[in-house]
């Protein structure tokens, strides 16, 4: 009976390593580093791949050409639609054949209806796969029928051994190959659970590995952590081309859809979704559903023109601040980064005279949305001394701007496309960076320029 080996593998960054130490030596995390059992086969077999692998690319090597990188014919891999304008938005123009997505989010965001929707739709062009790993095959027939969707055409498979799926999509010969998810795949040759590190490192490049030789555009759905990130090695994200991430709560109806990478067009584009009855409907003008506020202004609320990927966004930031009640006043952000809250309050208090130390301050961008820019700065000064001095701002006032540690006010990227868009949703007045004052005023627009946060706090 052959020994069995045993490897050491960090599941954070997929370091290997001969035998168990606390911290992984490349990526420093603590407790990381996890056991796993290889077969003895797989070892052997691997090595022998190995070696006639690279006798028979070296053989191979001689007839491949060197060309030139502008004699490539980009003509060879022409894009294709999702049917959805904002997920096509996100993955940069729509699908590439051979290309490897994965997509994450929280238990019940609607990452199995949103693929379940795009499948249905494609498979009334083209041949699709759709394997499910989770759920048996009535239960995705039932949520279709529930949802309303066409059925005829979509080829399914209920499996979770990898080299069973590849053999059936060698015999299908899918364009689109949907695997749901990656944590349920399994290959023969590891002996470790399905989910582990191992496994959904090695299912995942099995899996890619036919998607580029066979030029099939493949979907991976992953699980996410406790913190939101997506489970598994960071190896995984590496060999996929683009990494997206639907976020909502489960008790709002709008989800977001976000490119965390991606090799065919912008990171962090955004898309959004509201979940209705019928699955997830895409949603045209997303700036119109984040600015739905009360018709009497309040004090605490101004807008903000954030930019996600190719386009400008405009969303509400609140902040309510109130008198402490504990000798450790809070600082509480959600959407916003908590640690420079803080600082934004330490230069409010040196550069623009108002003092918070004994105040509690909560600050919320609505809608959910995640502002991961620092040209929200302005307005959430904007929105503390509002809230403090319980004096509302005016309800037609579009606020962007970066403050530095200095009290100065620094230009944003894109501001004359995010003055534009404030325009045209019929806001009249704008607080923006001297540097970004445009030199044609858009019609029945104010545009303000300020250089310091006593400029900007004067001017309200």
């Amino acid at each position: 009976m052959a020994k069995q080996k045993t490897a050491y593998v960090c599941i954070e960054c997929g370091a290997e390593y001969s035998k168990w130490q606390g911290q992984c030596s490349a990526c420093k995390e603590w407790n990381s580093v996890q056991e796993i059992r290889l077969g003895a086969s797989s070892v052997a077999s691997g090595r022998n791949a190995s070696l006639s692998s690279a006798r028979s690319g070296f053989a191979g090597g001689l007839s491949k050409q060197v060309q030139d990188l502008s004699d490539i014919n980009l003509q060879d891999l022409p894009r294709f639609s999702t049917t959805f304008n904002e997920f096509d938005r996100v993955l940069g123009g729509g699908l590439v054949p051979g290309s490897a997505v994965l997509l994450g989010g929280n238990p019940g965001a609607g990452k199995s209806t949103l693929l379940l929707q795009v499948a249905c739709k494609l498979a009334q062009l083209m041949k699709v796969l759709y394997v499910t790993g989770e759920e048996s095959l009535q239960q995705v027939a039932l949520r279709a029928q529930r949802l309303g969707l066409p059925t005829q055409g979509l080829k399914m498979l209920a499996e979770t051994s990898v080299e069973s799926l590849l053999a059936v999509a060698d015999i299908e010969k899918p364009q689109v190959l949907i695997v749901d998810s990656i944590q349920t795949m399994h290959v023969s040759d590891i002996s470790s659970a399905p989910g582990g590190v191992a496994q959904v490192r090695e299912s995942a490049a099995f899996l890619t590995r036919f998607a580029k030789q066979t030029h099939t555009v493949l979907f991976l759905v992953g699980h996410v952590t406790k913190d939101g990130s997506l489970a598994g090695p960071k190896v995984l994200e590496h060999m996929i081309d683009a990494s997206l991430l639907l976020e909502g709560d489960g008790d709002s109806r709008f989800r977001t859809l976000r490119g965390q990478k991606n090799r065919f067009g912008a990171v962090n584009e955004l898309g959004v979704f509201a979940m209705l009855e019928g699955g997830l409907k895409e949603v045209k003008n997303p700036s119109a559903i984040f600015l739905s506020r009360d018709e009497e202004p309040a004090a605490g609320s101004v807008v903000m023109a954030t930019w996600e990927g190719t386009r400008p966004l405009l969303v509400e930031v609140q902040a309510l601040v109130d008198e402490s009640q504990l000798g450790n006043p809070r600082r509480v952000a959600v959407g916003l980064d908590g640690n420079r809250l803080s600082m934004l309050l330490a230069v409010l208090n040196r550069h623009g005279g108002i003092f918070t130390g004994d105040q509690d301050v909560f600050l919320n961008v609505v809608g959910g949305v995640k502002v991961l820019e620092t040209s929200a700065d302005l307005a959430a000064v904007m929105a503390i001394v509002s809230s403090l001095k319980n004096q509302p701002l005016p309800h037609e006032l579009m606020v962007i701007g970066e403050i530095g540690l200095s009290g100065e006010i620094r230009p944003v990227p894109s501001g004359q496309e995010r003055i534009r868009e404030a325009a045209k949703h019929g806001f009249t007045r704008a607080i923006v960076p001297k540097g970004n004052v445009p030199k044609d005023m858009p019609e029945g627009m104010q545009v303000i320029g300020v250089s310091r946060l006593s400029e900007a706090l004067d001017a309200i």
